[in-house]
């Protein structure tokens, strides 16, 4: 549980992760490496007083997760050029005065095929689905149920072993925010949790996925593309706060 103070140093953490997203949306064009994309945004951290958490975690070694395609997740940033219809998906997490925002949106290089579009803008329709949610009394099953019933929906794949979490002065934090759920159960939600919600939706239906040798990069079993949206989202009396919407 969060205090009000403590979600709006956390409001402010995502105030620069929202930023540095839009900044990002502009990088994105043909030949650009994700090696460049997470060099920037280390340095454009640095410029507004805070540092990237994950470098560091567990050993990882990069500002950002950068995954393209077929990697849906945990992708290392590398000097292979972008090319045209490419989608990359930019994971990251800011530490403003120790207090953190969570956020990954996938971008387009161009314009990609039909069938891609779509996937993009009806996981993205999950998150906000999933996040209206995100309100006292309700559970966190209706919110992976929203996340659930949007991907049975379109039939897409739901990469099931990647979560939600609470978050605050650590990454990962209680409770675990299941991409999937029956309503009514499940933890209940109160005033001052603080969650990150993150569908991943894949072409592909069946949604399974396997982790590269390096025990970081996860791809999908079948080589379909996947992508990721994510916000960093507080529970209050007055509706959802998204920390990393840039309000």
């Amino acid at each position: 549980m969060k205090t009000k103070e403590e979600i709006g140093y956390m409001r402010e953490a995502g105030r620069i992760l929202y930023s540095c997203h839009q900044h990002i949306k502009q990088w994105m064009v043909p030949g650009i490496t994700t090696a460049e994309i997470n060099e920037r945004v280390e340095e454009f951290l640095a410029e507004h007083g805070a540092t990237p958490e994950q470098k560091g975690y567990k050993g990882y070694p990069y500002a950002t997760c950068a995954s393209v395609n077929e990697v849906i997740c945990h992708g290392f940033p590398n000097h292979e050029a972008l090319a045209s219809g490419d989608v990359v998906t930019i994971d990251m997490v800011v530490n403003k005065d120790g207090w953190l925002a969570d956020s990954a949106w996938t971008y387009a290089i161009d314009e990609p095929g039909r069938s891609i579009r779509k996937l993009m803008k009806r996981t993205e329709k999950a998150l906000y689905r999933a996040i209206a949610q995100a309100i006292p009394g309700n559970t966190l099953g209706d919110i992976g149920n929203a996340i659930e019933r949007t991907a049975r929906l379109y039939r897409y794949g739901i990469v099931k072993p990647l979560i939600g979490h609470g978050i605050g002065q650590y990454i990962h934090e209680p409770p675990n925010v299941l991409p999937y759920g029956k309503r009514r159960t499940g933890m209940l939600l109160t005033e001052g949790m603080v969650i990150t919600i993150e569908p991943i939706f894949t072409k592909g239906s069946s949604g399974a996925v396997v982790w590269d040798e390096d025990g970081w990069t996860v791809r999908t079993l079948d080589g379909s593309w996947g992508v990721q949206y994510e916000h960093t989202v507080a529970i209050t009396n007055e509706g959802p706060l998204i920390l990393t919407g840039g309000t």
